[in-house]
């Protein structure tokens, strides 16, 4: 009887493994990446092919209603104004489902960017259909992309304090901009992403 109940137990954990594990590895550092069209908060679609004057992006998958994407806000509006000029703009993008999480939808974006002042797209993923490409588990979730080779050359946090600016003592996205402004390897390319789950239907 035991072991009839260690099998089936077993077999629950398989099937449960098996349908949680839907979303891809996603890229890696050094993978080169597809573009993407996605519809912006102005309704204008919007996609990397776009940038013609780009050295890369700063992808940052956020939301709405995750404290640790509140808490990086200001962070994300600071690395857009200082590198977007220098040809590293901010392409946020949405990656929750609405109905899995009230508040992230398209609407609601459309208020917390003219509520903060958001100076770079706040892109929509509509289907989902983006984000398991990339990869991405949180939300802030940070790619750094190489315009001209399309590679990714950084993935993770935007620092190394998820939740209190006071308390940055790395900042990891800057240090990665600067290596490749300067024509050089980014020194630290893969940190550990800190937020909320990507919520799903």
């Amino acid at each position: 009887m035991k072991f009839k109940k260690t099998i089936l137990l077993l077999f629950v954990a398989i099937i449960a493994t098996a349908f949680t594990n839907k979303v891809t590895e996603g890229y890696k550092v050094g993978d080169k990446i597809e573009d993407f069209k996605l519809k912006n908060i102005d309704n204008q679609m919007v996609s990397l092919s776009d940038y013609s004057d780009a050295k890369g992006f700063v992808i940052i998958f956020t939301c709405n209603m995750c404290p640790y994407s509140v808490a990086n806000e200001d962070r994300i509006i600071a690395l857009d104004k200082k590198y977007k000029k220098l040809g590293f703009p901010v392409i946020a993008i949405n990656p929750n489902d609405p109905k899995a999480s009230r508040g992230d939808g398209f609407e609601d974006m459309k208020v917390r960017a003219s509520e903060k002042g958001f100076t770079f797209p706040y892109l929509f993923d509509e289907g989902q259909k983006v984000y398991p490409k990339f990869g991405a588990s949180k939300t802030p979730h940070v790619y750094v992309v190489n315009k001209q080779t399309m590679k990714v050359e950084y993935i993770g946090a935007i620092d190394n304090s998820s939740r209190n600016p006071d308390k940055v003592t790395e900042k990891y996205v800057e240090d990665v901009i600067e290596a490749l402004l300067a024509g050089k390897k980014p020194s630290k390319t893969q940190t550990r992403a800190i937020g909320c789950s990507i919520k799903v239907q």
